[in-house]
């Protein structure tokens, strides 16, 4: 290939490298491995999405319907771009006879538009809105890969991982929110083997950063007095909105910020001080350094002293899943949940803080055994060696691929005890 992204070189006989893929896709369900002619990049979703216990006989559940996904397509992001994706992809998937789909960062289908005739057979596959299609339910495709991924990809008929999808042929496209960065979702077009063409990804891609400019104009920009925006999970070093900047703090800052949003009343120099520092021969002198340059970057009356304080009000990410777990709300917990707390922090606030989150969220998945959410958390970095999600996956799932993971980390764990808990809870 000479572009590893796009599915079919221009020239090549779509009917033969069915013909190839189909051999593939039998040898790796067979005896797991992966022949040549599989690109990588779809070679490791197999393997992803095998770990994940996914089979190649599955299907798609639905898991919003009638009012409830009403109500979360309207307060969804993605939903002030749809007038968007309807101008530039309406036509061309009524006319080509394919789908417009958007999903959200979840690989949860929203919208499922386009052609009478290919939405009734997409029905019989489950694509249809509310369904969940992430790489972790539904194997390789193109709006799961993407999210996945966090990146454009095509998905060319037999490449997809569960047989009954494999007669179609998708590319799909990662959409963020400008201010934040954040993964809102992806916009993906699906089709027959038409698409399977260098200008459908390039296609699907402009489509994304289009919705990402328009986001960008039709979401009110702060004011000077609103409350900050701190996206710290998932990340090194958190990203700040305030007075209408996106500012990528350091890693201390980072750190001092999260704090600090934790307590609105205040922290003394010396509970600080205790929170930041492993080593306790840092001075005074330090933190006051940093916290004088964190002032700077904030600008005039947001940071406050005598205690150190904010101003004015912070919403973070790590509020949000929160608030979601709080409320019993597992799944949009899952979904806010973009990693852990600034995973290179070694804070010793920060990383109770950070234990605690994911210990709280890892909790509720293992008691709630719903099989596509806990295959989700194994697959990220932050879960594929974590032994209590994987036991709650093989119970609720119990493939081959699972078990044998399974059986895999349970060795590992009685070599190396207490080695394999997952990212999170370092």
């Amino acid at each position: 290939m000479t572009d590893p992204w796009v599915a079919l070189n221009p020239g090549a006989d779509p009917a033969e490298r069915v013909r190839v893929l189909r051999r593939a896709h039998e040898t790796f369900t067979e005896v797991g491995t992966v022949p040549r002619p599989v690109r990588a990049v779809v070679a490791e979703s197999w393997r992803r999405s095998a770990r994940a216990g996914v089979g190649p006989d599955g299907s798609a559940r639905v898991d919003l319907t009638d009012g409830d996904l009403w109500s979360y397509r309207a307060e969804h992001p993605l939903a002030l771009v749809m007038p968007l994706f309807r101008e530039l992809m309406g036509t061309f998937a009524s006319d080509g006879e394919h789908l417009l789909a958007v999903c959200d960062a979840q690989g949860r289908l929203l919208w499922v538009e386009g052609h009478p005739g290919t939405r009734q057979k997409a029905d019989g596959m489950n694509f249809v809105p509310g369904a969940r299609w992430a790489e972790s339910a539904m194997g390789t495709n193109a709006p799961g890969t993407a999210v996945a991924l966090d990146r454009p990809v095509q998905v060319f008929a037999a490449e997809h991982f569960i047989r009954r999808v494999q007669p179609w042929t998708c590319a799909a496209a990662p959409v963020h929110d400008p201010r934040t960065g954040r993964l809102l979702g992806a916009v993906d077009i699906t089709g027959g083997d038409g698409l399977a063409h260098p200008h459908s990804l390039g296609f699907v891609q402009a489509v994304a950063r289009a919705a990402e400019s328009q986001l960008a104009l039709l979401t009110p920009i702060p004011a000077a007095t609103d409350a900050l925006q701190l996206t710290a999970l998932g990340r090194d070093e958190a990203l700040l909105v305030a007075d209408g900047r996106t500012v990528r703090l350091s890693r201390r800052h980072s750190e001092l910020l999260v704090l600090l949003s934790r307590h609105p009343d205040g922290l003394t120099g010396d509970e600080l001080q205790c929170a930041l520092y492993e080593d306790e021969s840092v001075t005074p002198v330090t933190l006051r350094a940093e916290l004088a340059r964190l002032r700077r970057l904030l600008g005039t009356g947001v940071l406050g002293s005598r205690p150190y304080r904010l101003a004015v009000p912070v919403e973070s990410d790590v509020a949000v899943v929160e608030r979601k777990l709080g409320a019993g709300a597992v799944t949009a917990a899952v979904a806010a949940y973009a990693g852990p707390l600034l995973p290179g922090s070694r804070a010793p606030a920060v990383v109770r803080l950070r234990r605690r989150l994911a210990d709280g969220l890892r909790a509720a998945l293992v008691a709630g055994r719903d099989p596509d959410l806990l295959a989700h958390w194994a697959q990220a970095p932050w879960g594929e060696d974590d032994l209590d999600v994987w036991r709650a996956l093989a119970t609720s799932r119990p493939t081959a691929p699972v078990r044998a993971r399974l059986a895999e980390l349970e060795t590992e764990q009685s070599a190396y005890p207490g080695a394999y808990a997952g990212w999170a809870r370092r």
